[in-house]
């Protein structure tokens, strides 16, 4: 399982990468193993303003279905409408072609209230 430890992570497994004043989200390896094969991905519309921990999409599997919460505080600058053409780039690639949602951050400093990669696999017991 790969955890990679450039990005934070959230308590209900959502990544996060800053590229400079914005946040690129996605679902963790974790979560993507947890589910199994995604099968709906609904999505926020550019310009929604999130809040941390807000709803902001849903994930459903042939296993599961569970709602995505805003790992970070911002309005939504982009979503990756690819990905509704090709849901398995999800579980293929969620660390790359299947990020969701990217984020103007409102303020960089609440990244530091997410987890960094150790924290993460202590969080949910995975080993290296």
């Amino acid at each position: 399982m790969r955890i990679p430890n450039e990005l934070r992570y959230s308590r209900t497994d959502e990544w996060v990468r800053v590229e400079g004043d914005e946040a690129v989200i996605g679902i963790t390896d974790y979560a993507q193993s947890e589910l199994g094969d995604i099968v709906y991905l609904e999505l926020p519309e550019v310009g929604r303003y999130l809040q941390v921990e807000e709803p902001f999409g849903a994930i459903e599997s042939v296993k599961a279905a569970s709602d995505l919460y805003a790992p970070v505080e911002g309005e939504v600058v982009a979503v990756n409408s690819a990905l509704q053409a090709a849901l398995e780039t999800i579980n293929e690639d969620p660390y790359g072609a299947g990020w969701l949602i990217r984020v103007r951050l409102k303020d960089p400093a609440q990244l530091d209230t997410l987890l960094s990669a150790e924290e993460y696999k202590r969080y949910r017991q995975i080993e290296d």
